[in-house]
């Protein structure tokens, strides 16, 4: 496959990538799973031998979530994640998926990933989102020190404050004796609707399609990029990556058995600890809830090899996708990374 780099992005870009799962590179999206009778030092020991082994590999990516205030997820504060696994591995990109800049000053967000591209040149990535990263009000205000959520306005603004920072054009040297264009760690915005889809179209970022949250919206929201973007220092043409539930297994039925506990997790609506799928099994989904999570399962990548090839060429077609992101959410460290080398045969 004939491909080129695409500004410090960290992806390659090729006619032939969209509309054939064959060609598209794969990512990760770790949440660091909290697991029932796990500890946190347990879940990011875990991810340490995950990133380890897609580093072996060949993953592109991997990308750490801001989540708070949950039981199920230990991916808090993404920069240190990134840090402390960039310093693990060997040629993986880490970055955000993201740091939600709402919750943070623009010139702290800016530090911080300037920090780390000067550490590890050449594989940070810096996604952005706007959400909270949590259900709890207060937990929302404490991070925003008694602010309110952030408008649409607000957020666009906090956005092109931090690139002003991180293109070294707003008035800040981020580190002594640092370089921009060098050393800056690569933007991408992430993107669950149309609205986000048009401030990375007009920034000229990349995107990062929420597939595995809002799959309704996911082709809605590639064509709407597409139609409305515009060239930028840091991409030179549309480029989306499609984050997708993925779980792989020898045989459909073991997929849909692994799958179970991210069903129930779903179903309930409320922050807890993934259950291991014997326990999931015991828990009936109620009647009220499960054409919806029916729907979201069956619009991810689940299932065999075979299954899985199939689902993420439907998944590529659908968007239009350049790169996919997978987000397995698998109980057990040693069937999570199973999954992920399952998941590599299926774009071989």
């Amino acid at each position: 496959m004939s491909t080129r780099p695409l500004g410090r992005t960290g992806v390659q870009a090729s006619p032939s990538c969209a509309g054939s799962a064959m060609t598209v590179p794969l990512s990760a999206l770790d949440l660091v799973i909290a697991e029932s009778n796990r500890t946190a030092a347990e879940s990011l020991e875990a991810t340490g031998r995950t990133m380890l082994r897609l580093d072996e590999l060949g993953y592109r990516r991997v990308w750490f979530a801001e989540h708070h205030g949950t039981d199920l997820s230990a991916s808090v504060v993404p920069a240190v994640l990134m840090a402390h696994f960039a310093a693990l591995t060997r040629r993986i990109r880490l970055g955000s998926g993201g740091v939600l800049a709402p919750n943070h000053a623009p010139l702290a967000v800016a530090e911080q990933f300037g920090t780390l591209a000067a550490l590890h040149p050449d594989r940070i990535d810096m996604g952005i989102g706007r959400g909270p990263g949590t259900f709890d009000q207060s937990i929302v205000r404490a991070l925003r020190r008694g602010g309110e959520p952030a408008t649409g306005a607000e957020y666009a603004e906090n956005v092109a404050e931090i690139l002003r920072y991180v293109s070294g054009e707003g008035g800040v040297q981020l580190l002594a004796g640092w370089q921009p264009d060098a050393e800056g760690a690569s933007p991408w915005l992430l993107a669950s609707s149309q609205a986000s889809a048009e401030l990375a179209a007009r920034l000229g970022l990349p995107i990062a399609l929420a597939h595995h949250i809002r799959p309704d919206q996911s082709a809605a929201t590639a064509e709407r990029y597409r139609e409305l973007f515009t060239p930028s220092r840091w991409a030179d043409r549309p480029y989306v990556m499609a984050a997708v539930e993925t779980v792989v297994a020898d045989t459909d039925e073991e997929a849909a058995r692994l799958a179970r506990p991210t069903d129930v997790a779903r179903a309930k609506q409320v922050p807890a600890a993934l259950l291991s799928p014997e326990e999931a099994a015991l828990y009936e989904i109620p009647d009220e809830v499960r054409g919806a999570v029916e729907a979201i399962g069956a619009a991810q990548a689940r299932g065999s090899v075979e299954t899985v090839r199939r689902r993420f060429t439907e998944i590529v077609q659908l968007t239009g996708a350049d790169e996919l992101m997978i987000y397995a959410s698998v109980y057990d460290p040693d069937a999570r990374i199973r999954c992920y080398e399952l998941a590599a045969k299926a774009v071989e």
